[in-house]
């Protein structure tokens, strides 16, 4: 089976096409902002302009309108193509990346989060979630994730604040998906946002 994998929640943009669990052809830009404008012309040109029997996106959390445009154009392919589509959180991809780098170790993963926090979750050896997704504060992220490897955007600014630690500053990168456990995979391209709405509507507590 072919797979098209679009990663959009941080500040890289990334496209790869899989023949299976072999990279057929894959890039990475880091771009910050333009996703909508980028995706598209990268996909377009992977080989076969990346048709492929399965879109799979990166659901988050991070950049709001990254995951979104991620996740409505994984949508529509899957729709034209006629295939199916799913999705991986995308904490588990820097940190499937990290044990490939750093060997078989838990891996703490720190990405921007949204009003000066940090999105923080753990690792298993294994590359199962060893505590749940949180978002945090800096302070109270270096008390939290523990683990002698961190990776993610963070990692440097995390290990620096810690005083300990090896830090990989990787982001994801969809041309590692081959990378993510499989029971990573989800059915559904629901956004993982990892924090509440910053906006309430009235009467809401």
């Amino acid at each position: 089976m072919r797979t098209l994998v679009l990663d959009c929640s941080s500040e890289a943009c990334s496209v790869a096409l899989f023949d299976g669990s072999e990279l057929v052809e894959g890039c990475l830009e880091v771009l910050g902002r333009g996703y909508a404008e980028r995706i598209v012309p990268m996909i377009r040109d992977l080989p076969n302009r990346g048709r492929a029997a399965r879109v799979v996106a990166g659901l988050g959390p991070g950049s709001f309108t990254g995951i979104r445009i991620a996740i409505a154009t994984a949508r529509a392919l899957s729709f034209a193509w006629q295939g199916e589509h799913r999705g991986y959180p995308t904490l588990a991809l820097v940190a499937a990346m990290a044990r490939a780098s750093a060997g078989q170790v838990p891996v703490a993963v720190a990405m921007t989060g949204g009003h000066g926090e940090w999105f923080v979750q753990r690792f298993d050896a294994q590359g199962q979630s060893n505590g749940a997704l949180v978002s945090l504060t800096p302070e109270t992220a270096a008390l939290v994730a523990s683990d002698e490897v961190v990776a993610g955007n963070q990692a440097e600014a995390l290990v620096a604040l810690r005083g300990s630690g090896i830090a990989l500053p990787i982001v994801p990168d969809a041309r590692a998906f081959a990378l993510l456990p499989e029971e990573a995979l989800l059915d559904r391209l629901d956004p993982i946002y990892g924090r509440g709405p910053d906006a309430r509507l009235p009467g809401q507590a």
